[in-house]
């Protein structure tokens, strides 16, 4: 089974950055589609960005298109998800996913292996 670890969380202020981490357990396949999701307490697991086909593919939820930029390095057999520009909106628990297949539709049931979540936090 493959495994995802986050890192990279912590707390900055508004208009600060962050870069998350997702380190898998395994090479990286150009078939596997690596997301980044997020969820606050009470709500359903957002998808905030996906990367496809080594890192030639990608999308991203409007709400972060322009401020955030998802990358891997497979050579270290790791997406990063780079925050920019950050607001208190944005403070949720960030989990990266792994499946198999294509880009799209970048919703959380589609996914099958999780990591176990990292929090970023905003502050005024």
């Amino acid at each position: 089974r493959t495994q995802l670890v986050e890192s990279g969380g912590g707390s900055v202020q508004a208009g600060g950055s962050l870069r998350l981490a997702c380190t898998i357990s395994r090479s990286i396949y150009s078939t596997d589609c690596i997301a980044w999701f997020r969820q606050a307490p009470g709500k359903e697991r957002e998808g905030v960005a996906s990367s496809y086909a080594d890192g030639g593919l990608t999308t991203y939820a409007a709400s972060v298109k322009g401020r955030f930029n998802i990358s891997q390095d497979g050579a270290k057999k790791t997406v990063y998800l780079e925050m920019n520009s950050l607001q208190p909106d944005d403070t949720d628990v960030y989990f990266c996913a792994q499946k198999g297949g294509s880009l799209r539709p970048l919703e959380a049931r589609q996914f099958g292996n999780w990591g176990q979540g990292t929090q970023v936090t905003v502050s005024e």
